[in-house]
């Protein structure tokens, strides 16, 4: 029996192995076979699909100067981690702005950040904080239309629209080929994001994905993963922020990507240390392919005793009279072993490809 004993954890030892040396973490066999199983990968946008490295393209001020906006907004983002809090702060820094004090300070999920700058309470986020807020938006329309591709970040006093920054994300090189490669193995990419639906569908539409959700809370990134599964799908989700958390703790198997927050490394199953989506779709085949190979060891073990143990009984005694020598029972049992050992490593030697950061 030791040929049974060793099919499935000498695969899932090699299998691992030679996910890390492609920059995979894999948490244990779990996740590992998980993997395989997957039919839905639901990805965020920044940081997973874009280089999550956004930048401040254009701006417009109304009833203030823009270096009176670009003042204001860096002031309320001086304490925020997000990226595009970390692109506001740089363009300030650029232009040798300063950041001034800030009283009262908060940040809602999924929206912004407000906070009072003497004496006067200031609010910056998406347009749904505005709307939520009373703040009409519509004179900002015409510059946000003309770059689809930007993500509009609105700063308002408590009554009215002060301006618009609009901030753009590059699409990572490697991310088309990695959601055509998915898309080819049976793999239905769902984009789900946080930012608006006009740059959202700019995105998908470059990369070719047709499910899209935009303007989610992170609750409801959690939501959308449910809801995938109790249609009986396997669902995967691909993250790299806290606000992506809950997602990857709810689906069938988390991806955690290297450059992602503590938080989300921890709730994921899988861990890619490097930043490109093509590492996921390269987890899935690795995984596809250890699963086979477990089920080739498995076959050929018990194949092997379903011959070998009624020849070493003597089932060929009365007939032959031939019985298994016991010099040659060993031979047979140790080459059992090997024959396992040596099929699983196979997996080492997989060609996995290039995979660009």
């Amino acid at each position: 029996p030791c040929a049974l004993g060793l099919a499935t954890p000498i695969a899932i030892m090699v299998g691992t192995g030679r996910a890390a040396q492609a920059g995979i973490l894999i948490r244990n066999g779990d996740a590992l076979q998980a993997a395989s199983h997957l039919t839905h990968l639901v990805v965020d946008k920044t940081g997973t699909l874009t280089q999550g490295k956004p930048a401040v393209t254009s701006k417009q001020a109304f009833t203030i100067n823009e270096h009176r906006l670009l003042q204001l907004a860096t002031s309320l983002e001086a304490n925020s981690e997000h990226p595009l809090a970390s692109a506001i702060i740089q363009a300030a820094d650029k232009d040798d702005i300063n950041a001034l004090p800030v009283d009262s300070f908060s940040a809602i999920t999924g929206r912004g950040v407000q906070g009072t700058i003497d004496h006067v309470l200031y609010r910056l986020g998406n347009a749904r904080f505005m709307t939520e807020n009373s703040i009409a938006i519509e004179q900002a329309a015409t510059t946000v239309t003309k770059h689809p591709a930007a993500t509009p970040v609105y700063l308002a006093d408590e009554t009215k629209l002060l301006g618009v920054m609009l901030l753009e994300d590059p699409i990572r090189e490697s991310s088309l080929l990695a959601v055509q490669r998915l898309q080819a193995s049976g793999v239905e990419v769902v984009m789900c994001s946080g930012d608006n639906a006009h740059t959202v569908q700019t995105v998908a539409q470059h990369l070719g994905i047709s499910q899209v959700h935009s303007e989610v809370l992170p609750e409801q990134k959690a939501e959308i993963v449910q809801n995938l599964q109790q249609q009986g799908f396997h669902v995967g989700m691909a993250g790299d922020g806290i606000n992506d958390a809950p997602a990857l703790a709810q689906a069938n198997v988390g991806f955690a990507v290297g450059a992602g927050t503590d938080v989300a490394i921890e709730n994921a199953d899988i861990t890619l240390a490097n930043n490109s989506l093509d590492s996921i779709s390269t987890a899935i085949d690795l995984s596809r392919a250890t699963i086979r190979n477990i089920k080739q060891n498995l076959f050929g073990a018990f194949i092997y005793n379903v011959f070998g143990i009624p020849l070493a009984a003597g089932v060929l005694y009365p007939a032959t009279g031939l019985l298994l020598s016991p010099v040659l029972a060993s031979i047979a049992m140790a080459l059992s072993s090997v024959t396992v050992v040596t099929n699983a490593n196979r997996l080492r030697f997989i060609n996995l490809g290039e995979h660009p950061q």
